[in-house]
Order: structure tokens, then C-alpha cells, then sequence
């Protein structure tokens, strides 16, 4: 049976070198670390992780916390996380919590039998039970995408969702768009409530004022998308334009306009939320806010290893960019 003096042999470094490549992959070069995993893999070497975890007091593993796993958005920004989870030699552990506490709940507190060693908040609620609130405090944890409201105990990774929602607001207002309407997201999640007030103030800016008759909630489903689609254009006063806050809605959306016998973007342009895979291939294609997922999913991995490694961080908020994606789906509005 291989040992770790072997994979040392094979990878022309010391013992000590090989040990660290595979305990703290960030502390070699990329060059080394590749060149150590190789060595692993031609020698078949399997390093005892479970000694590793008991000396260390750590599991090496982290929970990330995943409102929908079915969500394309949500898929990118855990393989983000996975990449550099795996650069720094932690492991991944998925909870599908549904949006129901009861599961956040659960999985959250693998964190407080040691199961992991930190968490990944992807939605906005406080994750732990109320009577593990003093034990909790200590847990290691990082929101990403979401950000839990008025709580600024944990560092968030999120977008600059006022900016981008301003952003698609300006580009339907220069197409000549006046009546606008918006499928939201629940209303209780702080960044759906940053896109709406950035939508209405890019309106305000130019002179528009945002219909409250023509905001209609949505639940980031395909369903609800279509459902709020139908409310908006079956009104008297029905929108040119529709924002959604997520692209699975902005699909359903103009799933439910072509079966009310209106055409995209001649009758009614849509415009969605994400850069989803599956956007650039509607009919016709949409246009969207892309958002960096994966690079949501690797600041997040490192801001929590920063965490547990009790080391300063120089900010507790990192706002990420965004684009503006522009298909055929929005167009110009023809009185």
C-alpha cells in the first residue's frame, strides 16, 4: 500500500510539502499542488482523513444551505462554491431546505455537532433555532446571494441589485417603454425589495412613475411568473413591458403571453433576472441581468475559510458586478 513518503518520492518535493498541498492547498503553489496531486493519484495514496479531522478538531467540510437546488441560478453558484471548496481541501455537504425552516433548521445545526466546520446561507432567513442562538454565535458563516435582513453579524457576498435593476429599467424606458410592469420575488427578501426600489427610482429619474396596479408578487417559479403575467395583461391598463425578478418567471411569463395570442417583444417585451443557461435559448431569446453565479459561489468559499481561520477580513459586504444582456425579447414599444 502506498504511503505519503511515496507520493513525496513520485512528486520530487519533501514529506511536509506533501502534507501541506493536502491540508492547506492555499499555502503551495498551483504548480506544486498539481504536481502533488498527481503523484497522489499515480500512487493510488488515500490520506487518512479521519486521523486528519480528529487531530485537527475539524471536519473539513462545509453546509451550504440551498433555498431551491432546483434552480439553475442556484446550481452555478454551488459549483463556484465546490471549486474552491476542493482548492482549500474542504468537502461540501447540500441541504435542499425548500424554504422551510424546519429544514434549514436541521441542517444548520450539522454545524453545531461538528459535522462542518461553517455554513453557506443561499437564502435570506436566519438559519438556526432559537434555543441554539447562543451556541450558533460561534458557527462560521457567510451569506451569499441573499442576505438576511437586519442582521449584519455575518459578511454577505451578494450583487449590486439596485444598480442592475436600474440598469434593465433604463434600457426599457429607451426603447420608448412607459407602462411597465414587474413581477416581483417575495417581498420579504431584502434584494427583491433593492431591485424594486432601484426599478422605480431609475423611473423617477425620468420622469415615470411606477403603477403599484401593475406590481404583481411572484415566487421565482416558472408558475408564478405565468400566473403574475396573466394578472398584468389581462388589466385595462396593460404593461408593453414586463420585468421579471428572475428568469425562471420571465420564462413562465412569456409562456403565458403566447398563449393569451400576444407575440414577443411586438405586443409585450419581457426582460428577466439571472443569465439562467436556459435564457439564451426562449423564444425568443431573453434578455436578462447576468449575474457572476460561480464568482458568487468562490468569494463566498473564501470568505468563509477566511472565517474559520480566524482571519480579519477587510469588508464584511462584497458587492459583485453585473451585465446587461440584451436579446430579442425586449424591443422597441410601437404606439
Amino acid at each position: 500500500m502506498s504511503n505519503i513518503r511515496e507520493v513525496a518520492r513520485r512528486s520530487g518535493v519533501s514529506v511536509a510539502t506533501v502534507s501541506r498541498a493536502l491540508k492547506d492547498p492555499q499555502m503551495v503553489s498551483p504548480r506544486t499542488r498539481e504536481r502533488v496531486l498527481k503523484a497522489v493519484e499515480e500512487a493510488g495514496y488515500r490520506p487518512n482523513q479521519l486521523a486528519r479531522n480528529f487531530s485537527s478538531g475539524k471536519s473539513f467540510a462545509v453546509m451550504v444551505l440551498v433555498p431551491n437546488i432546483a434552480n439553475p441560478f442556484f446550481s452555478k453558484v454551488i459549483r463556484g462554491i465546490e471549486k474552491a471548496a476542493q482548492d482549500q481541501g474542504y468537502s461540501v455537504l447540500l441541504g435542499d431546505t425548500k424554504g422551510d425552516t424546519a429544514h434549514e433548521q436541521f441542517y444548520a445545526g450539522m454545524a453545531l455537532t461538528n459535522q462542518a466546520d461553517g455554513l453557506i446561507q443561499l437564502g435570506g432567513c436566519y438559519p438556526f433555532a432559537e434555543k441554539d442562538a447562543a451556541l450558533a454565535a460561534s458557527v462560521p458563516m457567510v451569506n451569499a446571494c441573499e442576505r438576511i435582513a437586519e442582521d449584519d453579524r455575518y459578511p454577505v457576498v451578494e450583487l449590486d441589485n439596485s444598480g442592475a435593476a436600474q440598469a434593465l429599467a433604463r434600457h426599457l424606458i429607451g426603447l420608448g417603454h412607459r407602462r411597465i410592469g414587474v413581477i416581483t420575488g417575495p417581498m420579504k427578501s431584502p434584494i427583491v425589495r433593492d431591485r424594486l426600489a432601484g426599478f422605480e427610482e431609475e423611473m423617477q429619474r425620468h420622469g415615470l412613475t411606477l403603477n403599484t396596479e401593475l406590481v404583481v408578487n411572484g415566487e421565482f417559479t416558472m408558475p408564478s411568473g405565468a400566473e403574475g403575467a396573466q394578472k398584468l395583461l389581462s388589466s385595462i391598463s396593460a404593461p408593453t413591458a414586463i420585468f421579471c425578478m428572475n428568469d425562471e418567471m420571465a420564462i413562465g411569463a412569456i409562456h403565458q403571453a403566447k398563449k393569451m395570442g400576444l407575440q414577443i417583444p411586438t405586443d409585450v417585451s419581457v426582460a428577466g433576472f439571472d443569465n439562467i443557461e436556459f435564457s439564451q435559448f426562449t423564444d425568443p431569446p431573453l434578455t436578462t441581468v447576468d449575474q457572476p453565479a460561480e464568482a458568487l459561489g468562490r468569494y463566498a468559499m473564501e470568505t468563509l475559510r477566511q472565517i474559520i481561520d480566524g482571519k480579519p477580513m477587510k469588508s464584511s459586504r462584497t458587492i459583485l458586478p453585473f451585465d446587461l444582456v440584451v436579446r430579442g425579447s425586449t424591443d422597441r414599444y410601437q404606439d
